[in-house]
């Protein structure tokens, strides 16, 4: 019997079954699960319902590239994307395992405030893709010297950074409405 033809093996398959357990712990989306493993949907629903302790949420996953221009999550975005590519490069990992150490250290080093961190594991994947479709990639701040999360058509010549440059009101509460 060919290799190409032969079932996954139960070594790997539990291995994406580990990764999956991770994956929900850290809080991603069923979306994530199905595209990076090969587990069928029902066996991920259950395995998401005993993990979790809940049905995995429902809805469209956030797809934009927008989201990581924002002042705060462009630093957390780009913090992430320094650690997962420093991984890559010291230590040679699968993918999923590799986006989980990665969203570790990221939870390890990041400054999560009461509502968890500003970057989920969701948004840190789609982080991935788009830097590997070429929509946004990284730019060298030209005070610090720092890589931050960029369009990929940017012109970004004399790039300052969100740290280096922060808007008016960043990092700042709003104000609370008269009325509360």
């Amino acid at each position: 019997m060919s290799t190409a033809n032969a079932p996954r093996s139960l070594v790997a398959e539990n291995q994406e079954i580990l990764w999956s357990i991770e994956l929900i712990k850290l809080g991603a989306r069923l979306q994530l699960l199905q595209e990076e493993t090969h587990l069928s949907r029902e066996r991920l629903l259950r395995l998401y319902r005993e993990v979790a302790g809940h049905s995995p949420s429902k809805g469209m996953l956030p797809y934009s590239t927008d989201w990581f221009m924002s002042w705060q999550a462009n630093i957390h975005a780009s913090l992430f994307l320094s650690i997962y590519r420093y991984l890559d490069k010291a230590i040679a990992l699968p993918s999923l395992e590799l986006l989980i150490k990665s969203y570790r250290l990221y939870l390890e080093q990041a400054d999560i405030g009461p509502d968890g961190p500003p970057l989920s594991i969701t948004r840190a994947w789609f982080l991935l893709r788009f830097v590997t479709a070429n929509m946004l990639t990284t730019a060298p701040c030209t005070r610090c010297g720092g890589h931050f999360v960029v369009h990929a058509q940017d012109l970004i010549g004399d790039y300052v950074c969100g740290i280096c440059a922060p808007p008016s009101r960043a990092g700042k509460p709003a104000k609370r409405s008269r009325t509360a």
